[in-house]
């Protein structure tokens, strides 16, 4: 069964009756990979960058953590990195995916070895479980037996005391689920089917209410994939499980239309409502998914900014304050974006509406393009928008994230949405150069371009016969300055109302006729969506950036360490970069266009201290290898002044700090906590106005690292509150200080700890936080190992 063919399940399970809306019944049909190749473009360079990638990857390294836990021989020792410290084997999955979406937009021999040699060895592992299971998850069998039995101990990033293995899992099951629908691998799909019975079998003696205790832990998109299941069997068993796996503490807020989203961890919560969506498809169920269209709207209109991306350091901030992201180093996820593209296209498949083609293309062009390195294909996880700093970038055989799980799946998918049809009807919803087989109505199409340097594009249509009689619709973006010209053939046509999504021509096409579309782009701004003093520029759909100065840029290739995804280099006080000195509504008016050097720009209006200075702005899809700004800060210049003092002020401290510090760690945050291996027995992670904190009545512990024989200390940031609370903290099982409530003076609060003399030759210290007299520990919000130096403002 084909990607185009499973919405034939519509007609064969249907859970709830009544009358279908456009929510939930497909109304175009996207075409399959393999009927879509890229033309020379910057998306077709980056597809050969990430297909030279997938096959830079030892496949045996990848293999490793599930023929260890199948108890087979390992060809090889597993990848380092996230891929031996307790989420090994996800990225398999996601190479699978990876694999499976590159051999069908490419049709490349060996891709498709790779990925028979991948199924080959991971069927073997499924038949040694015996069970149905395929997994690396360190220890797997046995957590999963606790599960079984009801012996269940959850948290955001933990289960049973393993990171996240649902999701790790998840990346599993897709990975099969693709292998089958995007290259018919009839063996993929019964290892997929077998695999899901094994998840029956798991959940099958537990109670909805300890299902979804279960799902507290981060689980990926298991509902969606379980509903794939379904559709693929047209057995509604498998129906059922994904509603199991459907967590409710998110759904129903979105169903009442409640935005609870901020301080929850981001990317945990995109995928499954990609499974609401999917369930609420196949079951026609619209309560669903008027639910999913309005977390759509929220992240979209709310939470996201410029660039298509959402999230600092991985979590939904307030929308009414984006002061973190413009101050953190830890901006928005390519995970993220990664999945609010997949959720896109499935809402825009059954509501097709050109606001969703718009998110689309911006987020495409502006994140996913931009997180690719274009000389050697590494990867990026986070994309801040900090003026002045800089991202990390992926290598094949030591960086093991998330973001190069999706990475090596997103370069590989270019073709997915750039044209839909719906029987006599083609759209053209991207502009991006490519060969279309339009095998039913039997016409190919070339669309060929230089956009976005050029503003437009020529569409070739060859019958394959002498004729055939279909409508062309040509998308109408929201960017366009003005209304495009359309020529066939080098005439101008008379086009439809600008009110429609879509230029439409109805015609009897003949073979070598010719479009041509003009696609008028102007300059604009947009405003951070908490409507603060911050504008990325725009040209078209094209995020505008530029280059800042030359310092230096630490770490720009990843080494295998858990937080090699960060850009830890110094960051430049906000202070010392240029501000916009002008009116918001005149910004536009600041920006024009360098001769012979196509989307570069000259902006003007900038103060630099008490200087006036120009910069050279370019698409941000291009900037790699540099520190640069997307975001301007913007004062005219009465407020000018007023501005600078309060970004050194609000800078000062925190700048200072961040230079003394050698390692760190947000409490309550996932991945900081998953990368510095937390330990814990009954404690809590929490959040209150955006900040994340972590208390027990037991213990929790970190793993930080110190540089070799310095002195250093430990700094700890914490909330004193008016119940009484009482906090040992231990290094390397030692008590070396406690922290006491005090009956005034709430809120929050540092404490400073020199290190003992026997502690400053460890490079690794094991920091724990036990609750002391009977009672709870404090609140603990951030936990640092700083250089030894006069701290005078600490306490």
């Amino acid at each position: 069964m084909t990607l185009k063919r499973i919405f034939s399940y519509f007609t064969c399970v249907v859970i709830f009756t009544g009358t279908l809306s456009a929510q939930t019944k497909p109304q175009l049909t996207y075409f399959e990979l393999k009927d879509v190749r890229l033309l020379p473009s910057p998306f077709k360079h980056a597809e050969d960058l990430d297909l030279n990638y997938l096959l830079t990857l030892d496949a045996d390294r990848l293999l490793a953590p599930f023929l260890r836990e199948a108890g087979l021989p390992q060809k090889k020792e597993s990848y380092t990195n996230w891929e031996n410290t307790g989420l090994d084997g996800h990225i398999g999955g996601h190479y699978l995916s990876a694999l499976a979406h590159m051999y069908a937009s490419t049709g490349d021999v060996q891709i498709k070895q790779r990925l028979d040699y991948m199924l080959s060895n991971l069927k073997n592992c499924q038949d040694a479980n015996g069970n149905g299971y395929i997994g690396g998850v360190p220890g797997g069998k046995t957590i999963w037996e606790e599960i079984k039995k009801g012996n269940i101990q959850a948290s955001g990033f933990t289960l049973n005391g393993k990171w996240v293995p649902l999701y790790n899992i998840h990346k599993t099951y897709a990975g099969l689920r693709d292998a089958y629908l995007l290259t018919g691998n009839q063996e993929a799909k019964d290892m997929l089917i077998k695999m899901t019975d094994w998840a029956i079998t798991l959940v099958q003696q537990l109670s909805e209410t300890q299902i979804q205790d279960m799902l507290r832990s981060e689980h990926g998109g298991l509902n969606e994939t379980f509903a794939d299941v379904a559709s693929i069997t047209q057995n509604p068993t498998y129906l059922a499980l994904a509603r199991q796996f459907s967590h409710h503490e998110v759904l129903d807020p979105l169903i009442k239309h409640q935005d609870k989203l901020t301080g929850q961890h981001a990317n945990t919560q995109i995928p499954k409502v990609l499974g609401f969506k999917r369930i609420a498809d196949l079951a026609q169920e619209e309560t669903w998914a008027d639910a999913v269209h309005y977390f759509w709207e929220s992240v979209v209109t709310q939470r996201s900014i410029s660039f298509g991306g959402n999230s600092v350091s991985e979590h939904f901030n307030p929308t009414n304050d984006f002061s973190k992201m413009i101050h953190s180093i830890e901006g928005p996820e390519t995970c993220n974006t990664y999945n609010m593209l997949r959720l896109t296209k499935m809402l825009h498949q059954t509501d097709p509406q050109g606001r969703y083609l718009d998110y689309y293309e911006r987020s495409l062009y502006n994140h996913i393009l931009s997180s690719q390195h274009p000389e050697n294909g590494g990867f990026v996880y986070f994309t801040q928008i900090r003026p002045g700093h800089y991202r990390v970038y992926s290598q094949p055989h030591t960086s093991m994230w998330c973001c190069v799980g999706s990475g090596i799946e997103n370069h590989a998918k270019y073709g997915e949405m750039i044209y839909a049809h719906k029987e006599a009807e083609l759209f053209v919803n991207l502009f991006i150069p490519s060969r279309l087989n339009w095998q039913e109505q039997g016409v190919e199409i070339i669309q060929e371009n230089n956009f976005p340097e050029q503003a437009s594009t020529t569409l070739h249509i060859h019958p394959k016969k002498q004729a055939a009689t279909f409508t062309l619709h040509i998308r109408r973006p929201a960017w366009l300055t003005e209304t495009p010209t359309v020529r066939i053939n080098g005439k101008v046509q008379k086009t439809n109302s600008e009110k429609t999504d879509f230029i439409s021509i109805k015609r009897t096409w003949k073979k070598a006729d010719r479009v041509e579309i003009e696609l008028p782009m102007g300059i604009h701004t947009e405003q951070l969506p908490d409507r603060s003093n911050y504008y990325s520029l725009l040209y078209g759909p094209i995020v505008l950036g530029a280059r800042t100065a030359t310092e230096a840029l630490p770490d720009l290739l990843a080494d295998d360490s858990r937080m090699g995804h960060v850009a830890k280099g110094a960051q430049v006080p906000l202070r010392d970069l240029p501000i916009l000195t002008s009116e918001a509504s005149a910004i536009p008016s600041l920006i024009k266009p360098i001769e012979a050097k196509p989307l570069h720009f000259t902006l003007s209006g900038l103060r630099l201290g008490k200087e006036n200075i120009n910069m050279e702005l370019e698409p941000f899809y291009k900037i790699h290898d540099s520190r640069y700004i997307i975001y301007w800060p913007q004062a005219t210049e009465k407020q000018l002044q007023g501005i600078q003092e309060k970004m050194e002020v609000d800078e000062q401290e925190s700048l200072r700090l961040n230079a003394l510090t050698i390692d760190k760690i947000v409490c309550g945050e996932q991945q900081p906590e998953s990368d510095h291996f937390i330990q814990q027995e009954h404690s809590h992670a929490g959040v209150f106005d955006d900040t994340r904190w972590r208390e027990a009545d037991g213990w929790f512990s970190y793993t930080l690292k110190k540089q070799g024989n310095t002195n250093a200390d430990i700094y700890i940031k914490y909330l004193d509150e008016e119940s009484p609370r009482s906090t040992e903290i231990l290094i390397n099982g030692v008590v070396i200080g406690k922290l006491i409530s005090q009956p005034t003076d709430k809120g929050v609060k540092n404490n400073l700890i020199h290190l003992k003399q026997t502690l400053l030759t460890q490079e690794k210290l094991t920091i724990t936080i036990r609750g002391a007299d009977q009672i709870k520990s404090h609140k603990i919000l951030e936990i640092r190992i700083l250089k030894q130096q006069l701290y005078n403002t600490i306490n």
